[in-house]
């Protein structure tokens, strides 16, 4: 029996380190809401020191579909259907009503007085009158439903259409985890407080976003501010980055299908002026996240692969090899919206620098984080 101690300790030491299971966001509450649910911060800040802060939102574990999925077609039988239960049910009611306000007219007339209604009947007439609201209330919101759903179809096929072969096929995703994301991608600031240098091509503000960095100098800040934070800081896999950016919908971009949807949210090549902005200029998503469309390419953890996508996430996101090409995504100040599309993809070595690429990092939320964390840089 004593030998058993052991295993009956390293089992129970098992248990209590097994990871905390999390509820999954409904695409509805609000990260407050959630968070509160799940005993976890809404926000997180790192302190980098002399002043500058990084700001990270509450990303909840949910489900999603991740890429462009083929429209189903809207089913108009069943949408006719219950538009000829609602016109039945007013047509019904309204005979009903009309016969029973014909028969008191009628006793009214013959008997020279003032019309009389029994409790019954004024009952009865009362529940004729609701029978014609209601069935009237159904067939104009069948008809509406059919129409709007006609219409979310036509957009549909378009977001299919516009969608690139290396998005294909859409799949459902569920990240188990909530994770923290960065508020705006590492800005000029931010990254010259940890890396002690400013890569950027335009460095005429520190709230920009840093560009002109490769994936493997956005692995070297992740992982000299875990090292300095006491954080497990990352890049985001492209499942994390899509479901971040998507923030509950389904549309070509977070504020919709439209390029005025866009210009929302993003600088893109009509609105940008040809240079880059800084960051938190447009609106949030639903999560709070800035400049998830637009102003610069965002790497993330994984590798580019035409057939990856339908794997992703992966338990192998850095690929087959160090020199295989690393996903980024959200477009650039200089690029066409197509670019900015939530499912778009494009690829570079990990090795190449470009004035159109930067990040933003994730940090994980397994446990929960301090309100803020102090940074000092290696060489500060």
């Amino acid at each position: 029996m004593i030998r058993c101690v052991p295993i009956i300790l390293a089992l129970i030491g098992c248990a209590s380190a097994a990871e905390p299971t999390f509820l999954l966001w409904d695409n509805h509450e609000s990260v407050a809401d959630y968070a509160k649910k799940v005993n976890l911060a809404p926000t997180m800040t790192l302190d980098l020191g002399n002043g500058i802060m990084m700001e990270l939102i509450l990303i909840p574990a949910g489900k999603f579909i991740m890429g462009t999925p083929e429209p189903t077609p809207v089913d108009e039988a069943g949408f006719q259907k219950q538009i000829g239960i609602g016109q039945l049910g007013l047509a019904a009611s309204s005979v009903t009503l009309l016969i029973m306000l014909t028969v008191v007219a009628v006793r009214a007339v013959r008997s020279r007085r003032r019309p009389q209604l029994s409790l019954a009947l004024l009952l009865l007439i009362t529940v004729a009158a609701g029978g014609c609201v209601l069935g009237g209330m159904s067939w104009r919101q069948s008809v509406q439903t059919l129409e709007a759903a006609k219409v979310n179809y036509t957009a549909a096929q378009a977001r299919f259409h516009d969608a690139n072969q290396d998005e294909k096929p859409a799949h459902l995703v569920t990240l188990t985890k909530p994770f923290y994301m960065g508020k705006f991608p590492v800005t000029q600031g931010q990254y010259k407080q940890v890396m002690l240098a400013n890569p950027s091509q335009f460095k005429d503000n520190s709230a920009n976003p840093v560009d002109n960095v490769s994936w493997d100098d956005a692995k070297n800040f992740c992982k000299k501010l875990s090292e300095h934070s006491d954080q497990a800081v990352s890049l985001p896999t492209e499942a994390e980055w899509e479901y971040g950016c998507r923030a509950g919908t389904t549309t070509a971009y977070h504020s919709g299908d439209t390029f005025e949807d866009l210009e929302r949210v993003a600088w893109y090549y009509v609105n940008s002026k040809n240079i880059m902005h800084p960051c938190g200029q447009k609106a949030p998503n639903a999560f709070g996240l800035y400049d998830m469309h637009g102003n610069v390419f965002q790497l993330c953890q994984d590798y580019y692969g035409d057939d990856y996508y339908s794997k992703s996430p992966s338990k192998d996101p850095e690929g087959p090899n160090q020199s295989a090409y690393r996903v980024m995504r959200g477009g650039a100040w200089n690029f066409a919206p197509e670019s900015c599309r939530s499912s778009h993809r494009g690829g570079n070595p990990p090795d190449t620098a470009t004035y159109v690429v930067g990040f933003r990092v994730v940090v994980s939320a397994s446990s929960p984080p301090k309100s803020s964390v102090s940074v000092q840089p290696t060489g500060q």
